[in-house]
């Protein structure tokens, strides 16, 4: 897994030396990706430039399109103790549906107007907005939490103000909901929740 995510942020992403900035055509490549928005947070995060960009090329609609930045200079390395873990991934992927529960501890809530989930001791969340998931991997929350705020599109108009678009699918969100939460459930786009919640109930009156 190290060997590939060290292939994944090219030669930045586990190095021991300063991380290169990511090439213009690679960049280039992000900026013209066909098949939906991706999103990211610029072309620095807190001091870090981005080293990798996924594109058109090798794309899996399972896995999603990718940006990345830093490297593991300030953490444990292939020659430390720990796992190569970046400052700051984002990855856009189209949602299906699954259940929260297997992210572990978790805390749902409502960041930039729309569902979101908090894991992995807060340094992940998974944001819901159009058709999409926008995952955030991070090596602190105060950096999760940041880059959630800092969110615009790479290959689209838009910017890092204001909310994002609702999601059109109501998110397989587990565990409580606070009422600011529950109410931004209740009003997604054509009752996406209440329909999801009526087609469940048809298919158990079915069994």
């Amino acid at each position: 897994m190290l060997a590939a995510l060290c292939a994944a942020v090219l030669a930045g992403g586990c190095a021991t030396g300063q991380p290169r900035p990511v090439l213009g055509q690679e960049l280039a490549e992000a900026q013209t990706f066909p098949y939906y928005r991706v999103y990211w947070v610029g072309p620095r995060f807190a001091g870090y430039p981005i080293t990798a960009a996924d594109g058109q090329k090798g794309y899996i609609a399972t896995v999603g399109d990718s940006v990345y930045y830093g490297d593991c200079v300030h953490g444990k390395g292939v020659l430390g103790t720990g796992t190569c873990q970046l400052p700051l991934q984002v990855t856009t992927v189209i949602y299906r549906l699954h259940a929260n529960s297997s992210l572990g501890p978790q805390r749902n809530t409502v960041i930039r107007g729309v569902p979101a989930v908090v894991y992995d001791e807060g340094r992940s969340i998974e944001l819901y907005s159009g058709r999409m998931a926008i995952d955030i991997f991070s090596d602190t929350f105060a950096h999760a939490i940041r880059a959630a705020g800092q969110l615009l599109p790479l290959n689209a108009p838009g910017s890092a103000s204001g909310d994002l678009p609702a999601p059109v699918f109501c998110p397989g969100l587990s565990g409580p909901m606070d009422a600011h939460l529950q109410k931004v459930m209740k009003n997604l786009p054509r009752h996406a929740c209440q329909q999801a919640q009526a087609a469940v109930a048809f298919a158990n009156s079915l069994s």
